[in-house]
């Protein structure tokens, strides 16, 4: 992802909604021992709090939608529960990609593949093979995702081009090592939301969240709607952004 601006997208005109949400979903195990519930369920009720987003991201005007689905550091977590997790991806990819091809809601992932399970891979190319020519909405998924590994794999390349002789350093800036993050067409995130109260961004498009507007809210992520996106939207409708300049409009 980088500043460099993207093409139009067809979707309502909206001029208060930022053009870039991204979304750390964050609080569905808690969710679900508030209510005595297993774990899963949370993440099961998790899925359809995205299925919500997705639809009203796309009628508040919001033309890409960036999710944190699963981090490279999610690993450390119990295996049966990394299990549920990768069902319920295999399921939402099966039983919701044709509705969001319909809908014209083009799919991108960013994140590590390598080491990731054969039918995974498969499933994750999948769906953004069939979308590609989509432009109602781009709807990128963070999956096996962390954003110091994203930095450090785009210095990598940039270090092979200069032992092999096809780059000088000298040209190295920031514009070039944004170039070769995961998603370097897409424009950076204008807000960030993360749900359930916590305040970090937990390695999530560190790089992309340089100007980014941030918005903690304290509501777990199986409870996150159409209501509870409004209101992030409005409050960074009321903030200023200078850039480190003059003040910015809000508005995409």
């Amino acid at each position: 992802m980088s500043n460099a601006a993207a093409p139009a997208t067809e979707g309502p005109d909206r001029s208060d909604a930022p053009a870039h949400v991204a979304i750390i979903m964050d609080g569905n195990g808690r969710w679900a021992a508030a209510r005595g519930l297993p774990r899963a369920e949370g993440h099961r009720r998790g899925v359809e709090a995205l299925r919500r987003v997705v639809r009203a991201s796309h009628e508040l005007g919001i033309r890409y939608l960036t999710i944190f689905s699963f981090s490279s550091e999610n690993w450390s977590r119990p295996a049966s529960e990394i299990g549920d997790l990768f069902g319920l991806l295999r399921r939402f990819i099966r039983n919701d990609l044709a509705s969001l091809h319909r809908d014209g809601v083009k799919v991108r992932i960013i994140g590590e593949r390598d080491g990731l399970d054969g039918d995974i891979c498969a499933l994750l190319n999948e769906a953004e093979e069939l979308t590609r020519d989509n432009t109602r909405l781009t709807l990128v998924v963070a999956f096996n995702y962390g954003s110091r590994q994203e930095i450090a794999k785009a210095a990598q390349k940039l270090a092979r081009e200069v032992a092999e002789g096809r780059r000088d350093p000298g040209t190295i800036d920031a514009e070039t090592l944004g170039a070769h993050l995961d998603a370097p067409d897409i424009p950076d995130p204008d807000l960030i939301i993360r749900t359930s109260g916590e305040q970090r961004l937990s390695n999530f498009l560190m790089w992309q969240a340089a100007y980014s507007e941030l918005v903690f809210v304290p509501i777990h992520w199986p409870d996150f709607d159409k209501a509870a996106l409004e209101s992030a939207i409005a409050e960074f409708a009321r903030r200023e952004r200078r850039f480190g300049g003059l003040v910015a409009k809000t508005a995409s």
